[in-house]
């Protein structure tokens, strides 16, 4: 389950993908296979995949225990061909973060 939570060391990254509307659902689809073979890596955590109402972008929100996790995950998923595969079907704006601040209503 993805936490967000700011102060407890987990490493998140966000990926943008920009596809087109025609290929939003192979992507999401393709995405689903990639975490699942992630799933397996010690040290992952979590992944939360959403897509946009008008089917040009999909969001990949995954979250490791640390920079040495996510670095043990690329590698096994650039081996597997997954990261290249997501790759042809939409262009991605990678990000690596931590969190830093957050506030939900049972917060206030």
């Amino acid at each position: 389950m993805a936490t967000i939570e700011a102060g407890n060391g987990i490493v998140t990254h966000i990926n943008v993908f920009t596809t087109t509307p025609e290929q939003q659902q192979a992507l999401v689809d393709s995405l689903t296979e990639t975490v699942q073979a992630a799933s397996d890596v010690p040290g992952w955590i979590s992944a939360s995949i959403h897509r946009s109402f008008d089917g040009r972008q999909v969001v990949n929100y995954v979250q490791f225990e640390s920079h040495e996790a996510a670095q043990r995950v690329t590698r096994h998923l650039l081996a597997g061909g997954y990261i290249q595969r997501n790759t042809q079907l939409g262009s991605v704006a990678p990000g690596q973060y931590e969190v830093v601040h957050s506030l939900s209503s049972t917060d206030t």
